[in-house]
């Protein structure tokens, strides 16, 4: 047996904002979340920041929300005040860039909702090729410039025909 034992999958993801409320707007209003609880503030006149967490002693951790997306992980989004000051939103090239992904079973339909809610768009869709042959994607921008993909792929990708083991599919959590 390979991996962690008894892993079953992404019970959430975890990011830092510098802004709360406007990323609870963002993920309840305009995305579709919903908030489950909140927690904070924390600190601590010991190491335990910087052991526990990596980041300086007499950081300030002070809120964390944890919300819903329908299917998949949870989100636990972060405000923090940091000791040692804030460093820019990572782009995806960065080392620690990242972005998340929304899968929806209408992509023209959600790329306009989007638009409605002003909401920034990155270049315009773009069909995959190769093994992601049938996927169609877009990315996007939260006010705070954190990077999202808009994804969908409804009668899904060319690698599936051959596949012993697919991707996890959030419209199929059960496979």
């Amino acid at each position: 047996m390979t991996g962690i034992p008894g892993l079953r999958g992404t019970e959430h993801i975890g990011f830092t904002v510098p802004d709360l409320d406007q990323a609870e707007r963002f993920f309840v209003d305009v995305i579709g979340c919903e908030l489950i609880y909140s927690l904070g503030p924390f600190s601590s006149d010991d190491d335990w920041m910087a052991e526990h967490l990596g980041v300086h002693p007499r950081t300030v951790m002070r809120e964390l929300r944890f919300f819903r997306c329908k299917s998949g992980p949870n989100f636990e989004v972060f405000q923090y005040e940091a000791a040692d000051g804030a460093a820019a939103q990572p782009r995806n090239s960065d080392i620690g860039g990242h972005h998340l992904a929304f899968y929806v079973d209408d992509f023209d339909q959600a790329l306009e909702y989007l638009k409605s809610k002003n909401v920034s768009i990155l270049g315009e869709p773009t069909l995959s090729k190769s093994h992601s042959e049938g996927q169609k994607w877009v990315y996007f921008t939260s006010p705070w410039g954190m990077q999202f993909e808009l994804v969908s792929y409804p009668a899904g990708k060319a690698y599936e025909k051959n596949a012993t083991t697919i991707l996890w599919h959030p419209a199929k959590p059960e496979m």
